[in-house]
């Protein structure tokens, strides 16, 4: 729009334009009654991304409105540009997860980067210190022609900006499947630490308050990024490069430490990022929040490119920017802050008692809103939706034996699904800032509260192919998956954010899977008392009709009191006995073990039984704490098996750590359902085989099912009637996949 149309005076209206806008036409009927008149074309753009998708949440809000919000460590939940949870002696942690898969899509380096940078705006904006990033990426199939430079470019991008800014990332997800082909997912998560008498709101409280601008100057990059995000691709998507937008991580650096240092006075009264929408997002919500209209004079907004029109400057998506209402008198001191970190300061407005948005450029009113209306009118759609119907379980013996379970596993961890990640995240600085003690490879990352022996633990997950076959139960297992890896490490689970990645919620079986994934997680939520604090919502992804697999990530957030009594995955100690914990049912259905190995994926997925998953994580913390566990793993994709490989291969470098004798299972059930089966709620610990009845004793008394799987010794896994498998074999399996493939070998 900003390339065809420049005089946003008299432009005139037409269908194509409303069109172009994102905007249907009853959509644009209910703006011409709330206005009472025709809107300038900047009041159109304004009104065209605030009623995006991507902003408003149209499709959305009446079931995230279901959601548990609330809780006993909730300082501020949804509504704020963070979730904000409560970690005693005066420290809160604020954290939010968001996406950014279209730009990705499009420009992968640029697009996930300034994810990387949204999202830390989004935290540290709240007064927060941003101390760990996470991240969640989809790809398509490996052999898919446009796979290998999006994961370079993606990763890339990632690494560039969080290294440069100086925040460790530690931990995350990276996932390839054929679902992705033409929309990759990029889930970008951020936490950050505060005070909790030093946090920071978004609304804009009094009148006669100077409007602030401050950071990186406005350009024409990321316009109508926001309606961009709302919409499907199709094979014209290359063309939205421009609407992608360009992050400089050097500046974002800079922008933390003047905005920290201008927190540390009492001038701010409110400060929100100014992200999706720019200027227009930012102001209208900041004044509505606070009940107060706002005046803006875009001749003083900083500005990189000449030319430029009110539509644009508003429309703007260009990073490193923030916006503050600060208390009269301020604006000196505010100023010589953001001039002596080499910001851009300036002066563009006021808040006023009108209740109205005034945008004033060269002495016109290109704009004249009521902010309630802008804030608050957006269409809430009730869209149809039907309820899907779970597959019936697969029984273990409907699905075929391997040759040998140990080959399974070989072919399973040499595969794109379980290979290591070691190539992707060795390209991030996860220990910059000094205080990371849980690093990426492990069930949660861990930083250390700096100056407490309290740590933080985060982290994020969610397995699609389960919640493709069942919205609801793959939705509750992403949950508690999150749950039982912050336990892993010794954490209490305190709060999620979430990403909801779907396709097209004009479709009804696409709206059908979010409706039954809103449902999974506010009953795993409510039940784990484990609330939704912040979160996302990316819809519209798909390709020429085609929907990605329904991928709502859930990033977790725990507490361990001491991290002196932290567990991680790593076997210690020769002798050692494994011990296994939770319900064994041999689960093959949407299982890796059905899909690697058996080249099909059918059957509903695992059950969660929540009363056990509760009652398994309160025996493994205290097991933690009481120093009676020297490993800890929970068992996830690939089953026991492939967490018991993964506990002896973390145990030392390139296969040098210690093997695993494994004891023969003289169950009722398959075998190879047994190793492979998904089961939930169990967790593998590795125990003094002095200590080991008393865990199973203790597992007993709470009903819950426990037994001794094998010990620890040697450099192979070893399993009576099989070839024994050396760890540095499994290691080049596991290790060389990913670097090969990112080099053009395979």
């Amino acid at each position: 729009m900003q390339d065809t149309v420049t005089d946003t005076q008299t432009a005139k209206i037409t269908p194509e334009i409303v069109a172009a806008h994102g905007l249907k036409p009853d959509e644009y009927q209910r703006l011409l009654k709330i206005l009472g008149r025709e809107p300038r074309l900047t009041e159109l753009g304004i009104f065209s991304v605030m009623w995006s998708e991507h902003c408003s949440y149209k499709s959305s809000r009446v079931w995230l409105k279901t959601l548990p919000t609330s809780g006993a460590k909730v300082i501020q939940g949804p509504g704020e540009n963070a979730g904000v949870v409560d970690l005693g002696d005066g420290d809160a942690a604020i954290f939010k997860m968001e996406s950014h898969n279209h730009p990705s899509y499009i420009e992968p380096y640029q697009g996930a980067a300034t994810g990387v940078g949204g999202i830390m705006r989004d935290v540290f904006t709240m007064g927060a210190r941003p101390i760990a990033n996470l991240n969640a990426l989809r790809f398509g199939d490996p052999s898919h022609p446009k796979t290998r430079h999006l994961v370079s470019g993606v990763v890339s991008g990632i690494g560039g900006y969080g290294n440069c800014v100086g925040v460790p990332t530690i931990g995350g997800e990276v996932n390839f499947d054929a679902g992705y082909n033409g929309n990759i997912l990029v889930n970008a998560m951020c936490v950050g630490l505060a005070k909790t008498d030093k946090i920071f709101y978004s609304a804009a409280k009094g009148v006669g308050l100077p409007v602030v601008y401050v950071g990186s100057k406005t350009g024409r990059d990321g316009i109508h990024g926001a309606t961009m995000a709302s919409a499907e691709f199709d094979d014209k998507s290359e063309e939205k490069r421009p609407t992608v937008q360009v992050g400089d991580p050097f500046t974002e650096k800079l922008l933390i430490e003047a905005c920290l240092e201008m927190m540390a006075s009492d001038a701010i009264i409110a400060i929100q990022d100014m992200g999706a929408a720019g200027l227009t997002s930012s102001t209208s919500e900041m004044a509505d929040k606070g009940g107060v209209g706002i005046t803006l004079d875009l001749d003083h907004v900083p500005q990189r490119e000449e030319g430029m029109t009110a539509y644009e400057m508003m429309l703007s998506e260009s990073q490193e920017r923030m916006l503050m209402i600060l208390k009269p008198g301020r604006e000196p001191e505010a100023e010589a802050i953001f001039k002596k970190w080499g910001l851009d300061f300036a002066v563009i407005g006021i808040t006023t008692d009108t209740g109205r948005m005034i945008v004033m450029h060269k002495g016109e009113v290109e704009a004249d809103l009521p902010v309630p209306v802008l804030a608050n009118s957006a269409p809430m759609y009730e869209r149809p939706w039907f309820a899907h119907v779970p597959p019936q379980p697969v029984l273990p013996q409907w699905v075929k034996a391997p040759n040998g379970n140990l080959d399974a596993l070989k072919t399973m961890f040499a595969s794109p699904a379980l290979c290591s990640r070691r190539w992707v995240w060795e390209q991030y600085d996860h220990m910059v800032m000094g205080d990371t003690i849980g690093r990426p490879g492990g069930d949660a990352g861990v930083v250390r509260i700096h100056g407490t022996k309290k740590g933080l633990a985060v982290t994020c997950d969610v397995t699609p192919r389960y919640v493709a076959a069942d919205p609801e139960m793959g939705t509750k297992q992403a949950v508690v998956e999150t749950w039982r890896n912050l336990t892993a490490v010794g954490a209490d689970p305190i709060a999620i954010t979430d990403n909801m990645n779907f396709g097209n919620p004009e479709r009804p079986e696409i709206m059908g899977q979010f409706v039954g994934s809103v449902r999974g997680m506010a009953e795993a939520c409510r039940v784990l008392d484990y609330p939704v604090v912040s979160g996302n919502v990316s819809l519209y992804n798909e390709t020429n009709g085609v929907g990605i697999p329904p991928t709502p990530a859930i990033g977790g957030v725990g507490l361990i009191p001491d991290v002196a009594h932290m567990a991680d995955i790593r076997l210690k100690r020769e002798g050692d006995l494994l011990v296994v914990l939770g319900r064994e049912q041999g689960w093959l259905g949407q299982s890796l073990y059905q899909q690697i190995i058996c080249e099909k994926l059918e059957g509903a997925p695992p059950p969660v039984d929540l009363a056990d998953e509760i009652k398994a994580g309160r025996l493994v913390r205290a097991l933690i704490r009481e120093g009676k566990v020297s490993a800890v793993h929970d068992i996830s994709d690939g089953g026991l098996l492939v967490a018991i490989a993964e506990m002896a291969l973390a145990s030392g470098e390139k296969g040098s750590g210690l093997g695993v004798e494994l004891f023969a299972y003289e169950g009722k059930l398959p075998v190879h359902a047994i190793w492979f089966g998904e089961d939930q709620g169990r967790y593998v610990v590795s125990v003094d085989p002095a200590r080991a009845e008393e865990v199973i004793e203790r597992a007993r008394l709470l009903a819950l099912p426990a037994r001794i799987v094998g010990r620890t010794g040697g450099n192979a896994i070893v399993l009576k009637g099989e070839p024994e498998l050396p760890l540095p074999e499994l290691a080049e399996i596991n290790e060389s996949w990913l670097p090969k493939y990112m080099a053009g070998e395979l």
